[in-house]
């Protein structure tokens, strides 16, 4: 009789104790940890491909997003299989880049980047500026609004050939800068370290139809499109 209390007593331990994983794991009793790791998704546009003109074409957003977006999510995901990664997210995958190869740095620095971008822009906007918190916070470590702009311009048409120009917060200051090809400030051993606020793709494939080689000029027209309010909360997620 005792032995079979035990054995009541186990097994419904053994049952909670499953219960649990499978709560913890989306339902998986024994998860296979190489058919779960983190995936990119591809993310859809939240507007139109023409909702950004004139600042950025349509025949620029559909190429961008459909092409280069496209590639580098199924490019990330593929090496993401082949190298057996097991971070969680894609900020754990950046915190470990250095261990990985060129591909997975190159290919997942590109789908983070561009899901990151297309959701800090929106139509074009008259007087277009941030306001509250985010405006305060700007003005305090850049002077005003207008040095932050000469600042992030500075760091968009002089970062040399392909990449990207950020503005991040770290260690509760607001900072410019660029980094090279698809690096970004959360990637272990870049430059410029931060959490992302805002960021411009000029990679020349973001410009190039409509602007040619004139970077500073897309860079002008960047202003009427930054989509202040998602800056905004990612500056309150700080």
């Amino acid at each position: 009789m005792k032995n079979r209390r035990t054995f009541i007593k186990n097994s419904l331990g053994l049952a909670a104790g499953l219960a649990v994983a499978q709560a913890g794991y989306g339902g998986a009793v024994f998860r296979d940890l190489s058919l779960q790791a983190f995936q990119f998704k591809l993310e859809t546009l939240p507007y139109a491909y023409q909702a950004l003109e004139p600042a950025i074409d349509a025949q620029t957003m559909q190429i961008h997003h459909e092409r280069h977006y496209a590639t580098y999510v199924k490019t990330a995901n593929e090496a993401i299989q082949a190298e057996n990664v097991q971070s969680a997210n894609e900020k754990d995958l950046f915190k470990a880049i250095d261990t990985y190869s060129a591909k997975l740095r190159n290919n997942a620095g590109g789908a983070y980047n561009h899901a990151f971008f297309w959701k800090t822009l929106r139509a074009p906007q008259k007087d277009n500026r941030p306001t509250g918190s985010l405006a305060a916070a700007i003005d305090k470590d850049f002077g005003s609004f207008a040095q932050f702009q000469d600042a992030f311009t500075k760091a968009a048409t002089q970062q040399f050939g392909s990449g990207w120009a950020w503005l991040v917060l770290d260690a509760g200051k607001l900072k410019v800068g660029g980094t090279p090809n698809q690096d970004n400030p959360l990637m272990k051993g870049v430059a410029l370290q931060g959490q992302p606020l805002l960021g411009l793709d000029v990679w020349e494939h973001a410009y190039y139809l409509k602007y040619q080689n004139k970077r500073p000029d897309y860079v002008a027209g960047f202003w009427s499109i930054v989509n202040w309010p998602q800056v905004q909360k990612h500056f309150d997620a700080k």
